[in-house]
């Protein structure tokens, strides 16, 4: 679980020269897309080094991914926005989060020369924090192993965090990826450690859903790594309320077949269970809870308004049952 509950003032710097820091830096240093429990577990360590000593914690992540500099025909396709990883690291109670662009100049940095380049631009770093497979420096020859003896030099201590694992296997980015894509939300928001959620404006659609009997709010989002197309359980709320304030509802992400042709970007669509507050303009967080079904084309719009009534019927159970399971 996250360190703090709540947000704190962190302060987010990118590229910076030199960062001079009024207290010793504890920093946990890695890509941390998706920021789930495993990455949690590795920026915990430096917050727990920081807080015990009356020092500062921090985090040092890329942007862009390096796979879109170094293999831009097949980059890794992100869990998170920028924004959304920068918002999950505040809330851990972090005091500073430091962005690097990830160039071809920094990828031919040699591994040992790297943690030499680290300690000059934060001159108080006193501890670096890492997953136990983090790899770094030109053709990611570093390892824990050259981490150590090149900090060693620089008088920085290595903290090197085991990889957590669920349900026997190690958690990692690719794992949820992988959950996402095959509509395991529940098993996927189990490794984040938080609901995986997306954040967008209501656009005034069709009316094609009030036309069925059941209004939706249509969002047009883009995610780098899609869901699977279907049906979910969700819960929604105007993006930076409090989650108390979070209304269930039925979603569904993709191309509408049964009304629309052509479509190649899916849409998400959703419907509350209760009245709705929200309209077009609202900025709204969604929150995915359960996978109900694929989408399909239905023969005709009438069974369609059916499906769509049964779906209602099963988000609604599940939101009344907060151990509610996946339906396959």
């Amino acid at each position: 679980m996250p360190a703090a509950s709540a947000k704190k003032d962190m302060q987010v710097v990118r590229d910076p020269s030199v960062f001079h820091t009024k207290k010793p830096l504890h920093m946990a240093v890695g890509m941390f897309d998706g920021v789930h429990i495993g990455h949690q577990a590795v920026v915990e360590s430096a917050i727990h080094a920081a807080r015990a000593r009356g020092d500062m914690a921090g985090v040092l992540t890329f942007s862009p991914h390096p796979s879109q500099i170094l293999r831009p025909q097949n980059p890794t396709l992100l869990i998170q926005t920028e924004e959304q990883k920068e918002e999950r690291l505040r809330l851990m109670g972090l005091d500073l989060l430091a962005w690097q662009t990830f160039t071809l100049e920094l990828a031919a940095v040699p591994a040992r020369e790297y943690v030499r380049k680290l300690k000059a631009r934060f001159p108080g770093l006193a501890s670096m924090h890492v997953g136990e497979n983090f790899r770094f420096g030109k053709g990611r020859e570093g390892d824990i192993s050259t981490m150590l003896s090149a900090a060693l030099e620089q008088s920085v201590h290595v903290i090197s965090i085991e990889r957590v694992r669920y349900d026997g296997e190690p958690v990692s980015s690719t794992r949820i990826r992988a959950l996402l894509a095959d509509g395991h939300i529940a098993e996927a928001n189990s490794l984040l450690g938080y609901n995986y959620y997306c954040t967008g404006n209501v656009q005034r659609g069709r009316q094609l859903g009030h036309k069925l009997g059941f209004p939706t709010l249509n969002i047009r989002w883009e995610p780098q790594c899609r869901p699977r197309l279907g049906v979910y359980a969700v819960r929604v709320s105007r993006a930076g309320e409090e989650e108390s304030a979070a209304l269930p509802g039925v979603a569904n992400y993709g191309l509408r077949p049964t009304v629309e042709t052509n479509v190649s970007d899916p849409l998400l669509e959703t419907h509350l269970l209760a009245p709705c507050p929200f309209g077009p303009g609202d900025e709204l967080r969604v929150e995915w809870l359960h996978f109900i079904r694929p989408e399909k084309q239905f023969a005709t719009v009438e069974i369609l308004k059916s499906q769509i009534a049964e779906d209602c019927r099963q988000a609604t159970e599940m939101a009344n049952n907060g151990n509610a399971q996946e339906l396959s």
